[in-house]
C-alpha cells in the first residue's frame, strides 16, 4: 500500500481542519477552533490502488510560520487552501507556495489549489481568477465546500493524482511531464 504524505496550507480561518475532518470523519466541524498542528491517517482507493493518505492539517496563524518549514520538509504534496470569501486569503496562497518551493529547494512540488467555503453566497474570489492563478502555476484547481462535503474527496484525490505523475515525471525512467493534467510515456521498444 502505497503512503502518501499531504500537507493542508493556507491562511487562519479558511477551513483547512473542516476539509481534513469532513474527509477523515465525514462531518462538518460548526466552531473555529484555531489548529497549531494536527495529523490524521485514512485508507482510501484511488484509482483502483489502495492508499494510506497522511494529512498534516497545519497552523494558519502567522505566529506559527516558523514551523512551516520543517513541515513542509516531509509534505509530498500541498492542498493550498483560500476561502472564497476572503480575497486576502487568496493573496496569501503565493507566500505558501514560495514558501514551499524555498523548503523543497524545487521549482515546482504537487499543490492543487483549493477554493473552499463553496456553499456561502457571498464570494469575493471569483472562479476565473481562481483558474488564473491555478493555471499560472501549472496546478489543479478544486472548489469546496467542507460544510456540505462538495468537493472534498476531489481535492485530496487530485494532490494524489499530482504526486504520482510528479514520481513518474522525476523518478521513473522513459515518463514524459505532458501538463498538469495528461501524462504520456516515452518509452520506445527496439
Amino acid at each position: 500500500m502505497t503512503e502518501y504524505k499531504l500537507v493542508v496550507v493556507g491562511a487562519g480561518g479558511v477551513g483547512k481542519s473542516a476539509l481534513t475532518i469532513q474527509l477523515i470523519q465525514n462531518h462538518f466541524v460548526e466552531e473555529y477552533d484555531p489548529t497549531i498542528e494536527d495529523s490524521y491517517r485514512k485508507q482510501v482507493v484511488i484509482d483502483g490502488e489502495i492508499c494510506l493518505l497522511d494529512i498534516l492539517d497545519t497552523a494558519g496563524q502567522e505566529e506559527y510560520s516558523a514551523m512551516r518549514d520543517q513541515y513542509m520538509r516531509t509534505g509530498e504534496g500541498f492542498l493550498c487552501v483560500f476561502a472564497m470569501n476572503n480575497y486576502k486569503s487568496f493573496e496569501d496562497i503565493n507566500q505558501y507556495r514560495e514558501q514551499i518551493k524555498r523548503v523543497k529547494d524545487a521549482d515546482e512540488a504537487p499543490m492543487v489549489l483549493v477554493g473552499n467555503k463553496l456553499d456561502l453566497t457571498h464570494r469575493v474570489v471569483c472562479v476565473n481568477d481562481a483558474k488564473m492563478l491555478a493555471n499560472s502555476y501549472g496546478i489543479p484547481y478544486v472548489e469546496t465546500s467542507a460544510k456540505t462535503r462538495q468537493g472534498v474527496d476531489e481535492a485530496f484525490f487530485t494532490l494524489v493524482r499530482e504526486i504520482r505523475k510528479y514520481v513518474s515525471f522525476h523518478f521513473l525512467p522513459g515518463v514524459l511531464f505532458m501538463s498538469s493534467s495528461k501524462i504520456s510515456s516515452s518509452h520506445s521498444r527496439p
